[in-house]
C-alpha cells in the first residue's frame, strides 16, 4: 500500500488570501500527522504565492513524518533546500501564470541543468524525486541523471473519463514498471482524489500518493482529520484483501 503524503499548499492558499496568520499550514501539517498522514508535502514556489520560508523551516523543525519540499530547479531553492534539510525534493517546473503545476519536468531537455542540481541536493543527503510524464524518454533521462524517485505526474488521468481514463491508467502502470526496471523508485501525484486515487494505489511499483487539493476540499466539510483518515481509507482498500 502506498504512503500518503498530504500537500498543505491549499492551506496557505486561504491564509495569503488576507495575508494574516490563519490558517496555519504548519498547524495543519500536524494535524495530517496525528490522522495517519506518512508524510508531509510543500511547494515553496518562487512568487511565494502561497507557502512561504517560514512554514519550510518551521516544518523542518516539527514534523515528525516524512518532508517532501516541492520546487523549482534554481539556484534559490537549491540553496534553501541545502539549507533547511527536507527529506525529499521533488523537482517540478514551475509557471508564473499557472494556477497549479500545467505538466511534468522536462528532464530529457533540461539534462545539463538537472545534472548539477540532483549531485548538490544528495550531496546534502536529500532524497530527490523528479515530476515527470509518464514518458519512456522522460524515465531514462531520470535515471541518467541518477534521481532516487521520479514522481509520475497522474494530472492527464485525473482529468480523463471513461475509456480515455482506462488508457491513461494503463500509460501510468506500464511507467510505473519502465521506472522500476531502470532503478528509480515510483511516486505519483496531481489531480487525485477520492473517486480516482484507488486504481493508482492498486499499482505496485507506486510507494507514495502526493494528494492535497481534495483533501483540504473534503476539510472544509468534514474537517481535516476525517478527511485525510477518509484518503487513508481509500488507499487501504489498494492493499492485498483491501
Amino acid at each position: 500500500m502506498p504512503r500518503l503524503h498530504v500537500n498543505v499548499d491549499h492551506v496557505a492558499t486561504l491564509r495569503q488570501a488576507r495575508r494574516g496568520s490563519e490558517p496555519d499550514p504548519v498547524v495543519a501539517a500536524a494535524l495530517c500527522e496525528l490522522a495517519g498522514a506518512d508524510g508531509i508535502t510543500v511547494h515553496l514556489r518562487e512568487d511565494r504565492r502561497h507557502v512561504q520560508d517560514r512554514d519550510v523551516r518551521l516544518l523542518r523543525e516539527t514534523l515528525k513524518t516524512t518532508f517532501n519540499l516541492e520546487m523549482a530547479a534554481t539556484d534559490e531553492m537549491v540553496g534553501i533546500a541545502r539549507e533547511v534539510g527536507p527529506d525529499e525534493v521533488c523537482l517540478v517546473p514551475e509557471n508564473r501564470q499557472e494556477l497549479t503545476t500545467e505538466g511534468g519536468l522536462d528532464a530529457a531537455g533540461q539534462s545539463a541543468r538537472l545534472g548539477e542540481v540532483v549531485p548538490a541536493l544528495q550531496e546534502a543527503g536529500i532524497l530527490v524525486s523528479l515530476f515527470v510524464e509518464p514518458l519512456p524518454e522522460q524515465l531514462e533521462a531520470a535515471a541518467k541523471l541518477g534521481a532516487d524517485f521520479v514522481e509520475l505526474h497522474t494530472g492527464a488521468y485525473a482529468g480523463a473519463a471513461g475509456r480515455a481514463r482506462d488508457t491513461e491508467l494503463k500509460r501510468l502502470e506500464t511507467a510505473a514498471a519502465y521506472a522500476d526496471s531502470l532503478g528509480l523508485r515510483v511516486n505519483a501525484g496531481h489531480g487525485l482524489d477520492y473517486r480516482n486515487v484507488l486504481p493508482v494505489a492498486s499499482i505496485p511499483q507506486v510507494e507514495e500518493l502526493n494528494v492535497g487539493y481534495a483533501i483540504v476540499c473534503r476539510a472544509a466539510y468534514v474537517g481535516l482529520d476525517q478527511a485525510v483518515r477518509e484518503m487513508l481509507d481509500r488507499i487501504l482498500a489498494a492493499a492485498p484483501g483491501g
